[in-house]
């Protein structure tokens, strides 16, 4: 990684290369295209937030969180979640922390906005990202949405919070 890593807003001016971001083929049934994260961010503004990874001038991935969602809204006792909507680090970028950043990075918005847990799912599998989930302090909570299992993270106190990743474009 390099000092000149951000976080991007998508742009007419990136949205093309942004579409064009693949994983590797033997993560794609665990992530949706960015096409399709970006139609559902589209059609979803008030909750979506997608971003652009970005490594000086070169595109290496693409992450969009979510904000104050209810899970079951048919539960009285739902409570409204933040955190991790989808995470794309291109097939040939992967390993060099990349991913890691945008977590931290969306961890960081979330705390902006006042929240205090992050919420990631994921579907299990041989090349899912469950380990590197875990790594980053994500503790299944017994929970599945859909066919997924949700994570979540306290980010309250100083276990597993690394310094503030510098995030352009910021807005809600």
């Amino acid at each position: 990684m390099t000092a000149s890593l951000r976080l991007d807003k998508i742009t007419a001016d990136n949205v093309l290369a942004a579409c064009d971001l693949a994983v590797r083929p033997d993560q794609q049934g665990f992530v949706a295209p960015v096409a399709r994260s970006l139609a559902e961010a589209y059609a979803q503004p008030d909750i979506a937030w997608p971003r652009l990874i970005v490594d000086g001038d070169r595109l290496v991935g693409f992450v969009m969180a979510f904000f104050d969602v209810r899970f079951h809204p048919e539960d009285p006792d739902d409570r409204p979640r933040s955190g991790l909507w989808r995470l794309a680090v291109a097939a040939g970028e992967q390993g060099r922390g990349y991913g890691r950043f945008a977590v931290e990075a969306v961890c960081e918005e979330i705390r902006r906005r006042g929240g205090t847990r992050v919420t990631v799912t994921w579907k299990q599998g041989e090349t899912g990202p469950e380990d590197f989930y875990l790594k980053l302090g994500f503790r299944l909570t017994g929970e599945l949405s859909g066919d997924e299992v949700v994570g979540e993270r306290d980010l309250t106190g100083a276990h597993g919070i690394l310094p503030a990743p510098r995030v352009a474009g910021r807005s809600r």
